[in-house]
């Protein structure tokens, strides 16, 4: 639908990015559109055990270095996600060049009225803590079961008092909303790989009708973990033939694609009413135009093979943006390298452009970055910088047939930028971004 003239613009102002590429949207950017690979093995946990040993990882950083002195003692209950959604939200705030009220004592905006809004995953529990845990709780007539009476008794009390909140999907918006003390409408979305771009699409709306006057938003994950990797080894979704050439294990939309490969990331967006932020001066590196939601209920596991959810999702998101598909300069799409996901969303895609489909940019990153789940807060950064930079990324390891494909970054006079993903579960997403 298009926007009714008492809703109120949107503007991107702020970009913030934690990614195997770099910390950073600016290192991010550069690697991206250099084409570096972050799939390598993976050096995070044994994985000698598993058929796919590799993974794409952040660079090494310390928490500590991204949140106030005073509030570093709550490093400790911070799972791996919530550190990377901290990470990207310093670097958002920073390129959009705010002062927040957790940091100092004249913020830039009305702390009432900055909301966040950030998507999580399944958060996976450090197998380390529990290990004491769940040995204390052995079954006695067996010691390869676990005897839940004995982990209520004592199992669970070798766990730490708040190690629970290490691991809940909403304390990435919290402690992001705490650090900065930010005190607008706060939501979390747990919808596997779309958390991110429905995170952002709540975020849109929520400035629109007027809640609020600025949102961070987007999301993060980490996937690079024993028990992440065990259910996707599980579910057949991760590719167990290519650790001697991680170079090219991840094969986005590729007729060869043999699987995913894990990745961790996290991106956020600042999303500013476009009138206020002009007037305080601020980059408008995009303006949302357009965002799109359906559900798949093909089931669980295995998406429509039309695509008929996901189609949608991205035909509303163009409709509201009042965007034909012939208009559409940059798509970044999931692609994550599994062949039926993949082809489900080509499919999707199909139906939402017809044959306009080969004439945008197509720039899938997961070739470069691996699969970050509720991290394809990325891909919305990507679609964002692209439009800002006027340069399509490239799509590394994908050369299918009648897509506007490249390995190299291309620059282009680019107008509208669309980015959707599809998860897991079937929620599907989609946003339009115009340029400023």
């Amino acid at each position: 639908m298009a926007v009714s003239s008492n809703e109120r613009r949107v503007a991107v102002t702020g970009v913030g990015v934690a990614s195997p590429l770099g910390l950073g949207a600016g290192d991010f950017w550069a690697a991206l559109t250099a084409g570096t690979i972050a799939v390598t093995k993976n050096e995070r946990f044994d994985a000698s055990g598993f058929p796919c040993q590799l993974a794409a990882t952040t660079p090494p950083f310390k928490v500590n270095q991204y949140v106030p002195k005073h509030y570093r003692k709550a490093a400790k209950v911070m799972a791996r996600d919530i550190e990377l959604a901290v990470v990207a939200a310093d670097d958002a705030v920073r390129s959009a060049g705010l002062e927040t009220s957790g940091v100092t004592d004249n913020p830039t905006i009305n702390p009432e009225r900055f909301g966040c809004n950030i998507g999580a995953g399944l958060i996976n529990a450090d197998l380390e803590e529990l290990a004491v845990a769940m040995d204390t709780a052995r079954s006695d007539a067996d010691p390869n079961k676990l005897d839940l009476s004995k982990w209520g008794a004592d199992g669970m009390t070798k766990l730490t008092p708040l190690w629970l909140l290490k691991y809940l999907p909403n304390m990435l918006a919290c402690h992001v909303t705490i650090i900065h003390g930010l005190m607008g409408p706060s939501n979390t979305i747990t919808c596997a790989d779309a958390s991110s771009h429905l995170a952002i699409g709540e975020a849109y709306r929520t400035i629109q009708r007027g809640d609020a006057d600025v949102c961070i938003c987007g999301g993060a994950e980490s996937k690079v973990n024993p028990m992440g990797t065990t259910r996707h080894t599980l579910l057949g979704r991760l590719n167990a033939e290519s650790n001697d050439d991680p170079a090219n294990a991840v094969r986005p939309f590729a007729q060869d694609a043999k699987g995913s490969v894990h990745g961790e990331g996290g991106g956020l967006l600042i999303l500013e009413e476009l009138e206020a932020a002009k007037t305080r001066g601020a980059t408008i590196y995009a303006e949302v135009v357009g965002f799109g939601a359906s559900q798949d209920a093909t089931g669980l596991v295995d998406a429509d093979p039309e695509g008929r959810a996901y189609g949608n999702a991205v035909a509303n998101a163009l409709r509201e943006a009042e965007a034909a598909p012939g208009d559409v300069d940059v798509i970044v799409p999931h692609g994550v390298g599994y062949a039926p996901a993949d082809a489900s969303e080509l499919a999707g895609l199909r139906r939402a452009f017809s044959d306009d489909l080969g004439k945008p940019a197509f720039c899938p990153i997961k070739g470069q970055t691996g699969a970050l789940a509720a991290g394809s807060g990325q891909d919305a950064a990507t679609a964002v910088l692209a439009l800002h930079h006027q340069t399509a990324p490239p799509a590394i390891n994908c050369d299918r047939a009648g897509l506007n494909t490249s390995n190299d970054a291309r620059p282009m006079d680019a107008k509208i930028a669309l980015t959707s993903v599809a998860s897991l579960g079937g929620q599907n997403a989609a946003l339009v971004f115009r340029k400023a």
